[in-house]
């Protein structure tokens, strides 16, 4: 799948009504542009499709005193939550899509009720861990032949990020259990990615 989908749909969905223009400078604030395909060319094309696909509901606004042509402005429909909270599911399990859908996830999780979110990332461990198994019963177990050479690196790389991604997941899912974070239903959050008085580091000079 493509971030740019969940990535458009739950920045609209954080603010319940948003232009365009807004949507861009969230994702840029969020740094979305070096780690994903959220350009802005991706992101205006993302919300024309998606309000043609009935997943946001387009709203002509009224020109502003100061000049200038009136902005659209867009909103989730009933089918536009139900999808983006689908991708979300999807994007926190799926095991084998690029990393900006898990980056995309993550930036989103709280969006979700906390067993549900743990329940998920449990899942994301279980799928990592039979794939890792899986490499290495079949394509690398040990003591595999040095006549491999090079290409047993393919299998290491397999292995290592399989570990890499479970012990990750391990200690998001630990942190949740602790407490951390307001989840879906526990009240209202701070929408803001970097504390008061922070710098942008993706802002441009």
């Amino acid at each position: 799948m493509s971030a740019i989908r969940l990535l458009v749909l739950g920045a609209v969905r954080q603010h319940g009504r948003a232009h365009g223009y807004m949507i861009r400078n969230d994702l840029e604030f969020w740094g979305a542009h070096e780690w994903s395909n959220a350009k802005p060319g991706s992101i205006y094309h993302a919300l024309k499709q998606l309000n043609k696909q009935g997943l946001l509901h387009a709203h002509e606004t009224a020109p502003s005193p100061a000049g200038g042509p009136p902005r659209t402005e867009y909103e989730l429909t009933d089918a536009g939550h139900a999808e983006f909270l689908r991708l979300l599911r999807h994007s926190l399990t799926a095991i084998d899509e690029k990393p900006d859908v898990l980056t995309s996830a993550v930036g989103f999780i709280v969006d979700l009720p906390r067993q549900e979110a743990v329940e998920l990332l449990r899942k994301r461990v279980a799928d990592l861990e039979a794939w890792r198994a899986e490499v290495t019963a079949y394509w690398a177990p040990e003591g595999a032949p040095q006549e491999w050479g090079h290409i047993g690196e393919i299998m290491r790389l397999w292995v290592h990020n399989s570990d890499a991604g479970a012990e990750w997941t391990r200690g998001l899912i630990s942190r949740l259990e602790a407490g951390a974070y307001v989840m879906a239903g526990e009240g209202e959050r701070d929408l803001q990615v970097l504390p008061e008085g922070t710098d942008n580091p993706f802002a441009a000079d």
